[in-house]
């Protein structure tokens, strides 16, 4: 094979690829657009009038899954299934908002922690890396602290709503959550710079929970999914 043979080979390799590449960033940009849906649904719970209609939104953002698990069924045609880490920068950090967003719900409808088995069925993807394209364990992680954050906003929100009990709610499963990222040795990156932001929500919540205790309202609920 000549040197121009050869490089006429690569080019055709690299346009393939880039080909790929394109078909997947169209797919990943309809998974956005979803996605942002969905936040929109949820965001509106931290309205004063929101809490009462915790059970519609979250109904209407199981709705917008099905489009998700519609177009991630789309996503995985568009590349070779063994080559799943080769792209998977590409929808890494969507599949992050994703899995905050499938946390957020089931939080707001059970007050408990979304298994990364739960996050998966609602997505419509894998746990097992070998059965194709999956929920990588760091993207299911980096959903749950993503979901402490928008935590300690609702936690603020709640005062203002005038719902007092739930904040202590809140703080309990917040720092149950922290006690078991203390366990995990975190390697990424990233995903320990997310981890270092969970104590900032601590803190955050401990204040408006310090703040109602001052103030005579801060009274545990005798259920702790009582709301």
């Amino acid at each position: 094979m000549s040197v121009t043979e050869m490089f006429s080979y690569i080019q055709g390799f690299l346009s393939a690829d880039q080909d790929i590449r394109e078909d997947i960033r169209k797919v990943v940009q309809t998974l956005e657009q979803t996605a942002r849906e969905i936040l929109t649904v949820l965001q509106s719970v931290h309205q004063p009038s929101g809490f009462k209609e915790i059970p519609g939104k979250c109904t209407k953002a199981r709705e917008l899954f099905c489009t998700v698990r519609t177009q991630i069924a789309d996503l995985k045609t568009k590349f070779p299934a063994e080559q799943y880490y080769r792209f998977h920068e590409h929808w890494r950090f969507v599949l992050q908002r994703l899995a905050f967003l499938a946390a957020f719900v089931v939080y707001l409808e059970s007050e408990a922690l979304v298994t990364r088995e739960e996050v998966a069925q609602i997505l419509g993807i894998e746990v097992v890396r070998e059965k194709g394209f999956h929920l990588d364990v760091e993207d299911y992680l980096a959903g749950v602290l993503i979901m402490a954050s928008e935590l300690s906003r609702l936690a603020v929100n709640s005062v203002t709503a005038g719902d007092y009990s739930r904040p202590l709610r809140i703080s309990n499963f917040i720092n149950e959550l922290d006690s078991g990222f203390r366990l995990l040795n975190l390697k990424n990156d990233p995903l320990r710079k997310r981890y270092d932001g969970l104590k900032y929500d601590v803190k955050k919540i401990e204040e408006v929970v310090y703040d109602l205790s001052i103030r005579g309202l801060a009274k545990e609920p005798e259920s702790a999914v009582e709301k």
